[in-house]
């Protein structure tokens, strides 16, 4: 199946997925509503196709897979409505259409994303309730892990903390690895762990994660600078005007490009081992350099 075909083809499961999994309440509409309006504002769906990737490299149950890998969007659409708050980068356009707390107001954008950090939470504890496997709460730990203080909010805190601020490439890298990296490898991983994969294999697959991981923040990093804010849904240079340190900024667009193409070269090597099953992955490998939005 060609490739494009394919990213389509999983990104309709997983949207049919997450509309039975977050529903309207007619109780309460308008937090459902705006939980949704984040939700399914036209995202790439890129983590939870990971999750799937990884499923069929191991050959493990999609159907198994597929509930947590909408737990992982959930996630991510929670953490993108706070990062638009004014506390935070204070920004009006996420995927071409205004801000959750632009159209609901703040206090409704932070309960939006609380509730979709809570029913990612909900949802999988239901799923291990039912059918207590390890590997189902295994893959949980990770997930819980990958968003919490040691991953995508420690992540956030030091970029906070690092506006107005010169810091160093360890820390910038420290920082992309959990704020970016952490919930992309959490991503890979617990497909794998549900699929039941060894352990030397969750290790390059985390690897490989990891790698993938940092490189897609390169690359928007570089569209940040050389983008557009039609082709991102997003406003560009916040970096600059944030006065954030950026790989542009340690190394020129040039290096960063260079950079970029080595670590999806250096990610594409962990998957040899599997042949044609890693075909599609190493497909998206390509796919986080190559992209303009």
């Amino acid at each position: 199946m060609d490739f494009n075909q394919y990213l389509t083809e999983k990104k309709d499961l997983i949207d049919n997925k997450l509309d039975s999994l977050v529903p309207e309440n007619r109780e309460i509409p308008v937090i459902t509503e705006a939980m949704r309006y984040s939700l399914f504002a036209g995202g790439k769906r890129l983590r939870p196709i990971l999750t799937l990737m990884a499923c069929e490299v191991f050959e493990g149950c999609e159907e198994d897979v597929l509930p947590f890998a909408c737990c992982i969007e959930m996630i991510h659409t929670y953490s993108l409505i706070h990062d638009d708050l004014p506390a935070m980068d204070n920004d009006d356009l996420r995927r071409g259409k205004p801000t959750n707390h632009k159209v609901f107001g703040e206090g409704f954008a932070v309960l939006a994303g609380d509730a979709l950090l809570n029913h990612a939470f909900e949802t999988m504890t239901a799923i291990i309730a039912n059918t207590p496997k390890p590997e189902y709460v295994r893959a949980m730990e990770l997930i819980c892990k990958a968003s919490g203080v040691n991953g995508m909010i420690g992540g956030q805190c030091i970029d906070l903390y690092s506006e107005n601020k010169s810091i160093d490439l360890e820390t910038l890298k420290r920082m992309h690895g959990k704020k970016t990296g952490a919930l992309i490898t959490a991503s890979l991983t617990a497909g794998a762990v549900i699929s039941k994969a060894g352990q030397d294999d969750i290790k390059n697959i985390m690897e490989f994660g990891d790698l993938i991981g940092l490189a897609f923040q390169v690359t928007d990093d570089i569209l940040d600078v050389s983008g557009s804010t039609e082709k991102l849904g997003k406003t560009i240079n916040k970096d600059a005007k944030y006065h954030k340190s950026n790989f542009i900024s340690f190394y020129g667009m040039e290096k960063s490009r260079q950079i970029a193409v080595e670590l999806i070269e250096e990610a594409k090597q962990k998957l040899a081992n599997y042949g044609n099953k890693g075909y599609y992955l190493s497909e998206l490998a390509n796919y986080i350099i190559s992209r303009d939005n």
